[in-house]
């Protein structure tokens, strides 16, 4: 007979193969009248320095620039995101804080940037305390064709808005510089104006270009030249 912990252990196993397989299936093949969304926050972002990519060669002496020390505390807030992964169409609100309060609010504004036809909603959250608190219960049941699918812990790639949120950050931060939270507010709508106007669908599973597939085997001969 197989010690506790061993059949502890396979139970987790099973449960987390079966939200992760539910997941998957939400974005492959979501039922008729439905839609996927995502949703997280980024952050905290702070008002300062944010370092870019290019190699500069200075006057005095030739080779990478070296960024001045930022602390950046000049003001910090939070960007809440929502993204449909069928079509990339984003939406982006600024908050000062990751509260409750602040979660309902953008669930809200959510309810309304989403079309009014829609049957049914899936929303890809995370485990954090704030999406499970009472308020959003009462969110859910005066929303009914809305649902929470959460995502397993340590499975953050399992929501599409994670590598979404790179492209963001290259769109409204990267290689600036910023004085206030108000100015990184404003980057970041400007920033998801652009992407929605130049959107793509985020499919699930594609393979990234960049990589090759591995052939199969180990330690596989030379070619002949």
């Amino acid at each position: 007979m197989a010690p506790a912990r061993d059949l502890v252990r396979r139970a987790g196993r099973s449960r987390l193969r079966r939200k992760k397989g539910r997941i998957e299936t939400l974005y492959t093949t979501p039922p008729e009248g439905s839609l996927v969304v995502c949703l997280d926050e980024m952050g905290p972002e702070s008002a300062k320095t944010y370092p870019g990519q290019a190699v500069v060669e200075t006057q005095d002496r030739p080779g990478r620039a070296k960024l001045e020390i930022d602390y950046g505390r000049r003001g910090k807030g939070y960007i809440f995101g929502a993204f449909q992964p069928a079509t990339g169409e984003a939406f982006t609100r600024p908050y000062l804080g990751r509260s409750t309060v602040s979660w309902v609010a953008f669930l809200e504004e959510v309810e309304l940037w989403l079309p009014a036809e829609t049957e049914r909603i899936y929303a890809i959250v995370d485990n954090l305390s704030t999406h499970r608190a009472t308020d959003v219960l009462l969110f859910l049941l005066t929303h009914p064709r809305w649902e929470m699918v959460f995502q397993p812990k340590y499975a953050a790639y399992l929501n599409l808005i994670e590598p979404w949120w790179k492209v963001l950050r290259s769109l409204a931060l990267k290689g600036r510089r910023f004085e206030s939270w108000e100015e990184i507010a404003q980057a970041v709508e400007r920033a998801t104006v652009y992407w929605n106007d130049h959107r793509h669908p985020f499919v699930w599973g594609r393979r990234r270009r960049h990589q090759p597939r591995r052939q199969p085997g180990i330690a596989l001969p030379p070619k002949a030249a």
